[in-house]
């Protein structure tokens, strides 16, 4: 029988399993992981890999595809999402969206890693002291080594934001201050006709179901519970901010795909 074996055809006896393959730890079956033990059929896709091994960008991409859907993946690996603060939100839906598949992300902070920041943002102790945008990048390329990864370390305002964006097809706010997330969306929605996913609300620790995703315009999402914002007494906790975040990344998903509506 014949399998497709890292990009290579090759024969194989009947009944072989993924072992008889050769000197390799980890194996892939048409986007699905196996065991070593698992029997092999006529035509079966296989990515063959050492331990500790990175896999070529060919065959990297058709893992994902395997799981997202060529369709899906290609338009995915061809966007470029701007993502504007690093914070609890921003860290967090760069890492959802390299995990997506997303070919090109623009990460803009010009802020530090700090300790306060560990609770809530996808840092490592390790991390602390570093510029943020340099360590997202480089949890980033572990995940992901093929993506592409442009760095802004810039304070963001209304003078610069549209030359930031400019060639992004979707803009993610994820900012802390209230004046700075309206001053940046407002100036990107009069100034250009980028589609921008926006967060408002996920402090503390109530309910998750109160936080959704509105579309109060026609290029503006909002994601959150549109209340309950950080204050002395009503902190920013993990588990709440990971659930708007997941919302703004899956909305940017939504997008790219042609699904519009929230």
């Amino acid at each position: 029988m014949q399998i497709i074996c890292n990009g290579k055809i090759i024969n194989m006896p009947k009944g072989s399993t993924a072992k008889d393959i050769g000197d390799f730890d980890v194996f892939v079956r048409n986007g699905y992981g196996i065991t070593k033990q698992t029997e092999l059929f006529e035509g079966d896709n296989i990515v063959a890999v050492k331990s500790g091994q990175v896999p070529n960008k060919e065959d990297f991409n058709q893992m994902i595809f395997a799981r997202n859907g060529k369709d899906a993946s290609d338009k995915l690996n061809k966007s470029c999402v701007c993502i504007c603060g690093l914070g609890g939100l921003g860290s967090n839906i760069a890492e959802m969206l390299t995990r997506l598949g997303i070919g090109k992300l623009i990460l803009v902070d010009y802020d530090i890693v700090d300790p306060t920041n560990l609770n809530r943002q996808n840092y490592f102790v390790s991390d602390i002291g570093s510029l943020k945008t340099d360590a997202t990048t480089n949890i980033l390329l572990k995940i992901n080594p093929y993506v592409q990864i442009v760095k802004k370390n810039v304070f963001v305002n209304s003078k610069n934001i549209l030359e930031i964006i400019e060639c992004a097809d979707i803009v993610v706010e994820a900012f802390d201050s209230a004046k700075s997330k309206a001053e940046i969306v407002n100036t990107i929605l009069a100034g250009s006709d980028k589609i921008v996913v926006a967060s408002s609300g996920m402090a503390g620790i109530g309910s998750s179901n109160l936080i959704k995703t509105n579309k109060p315009m026609s290029r503006l999402y909002i994601c959150g519970d549109m209340q309950s914002e950080a204050k002395e007494g009503l902190s920013l906790m993990s588990p709440r901010v990971n659930i708007c975040a997941a919302h703004q990344a899956n909305m940017v998903a939504r997008i790219l795909l042609g699904e519009v509506e929230c």
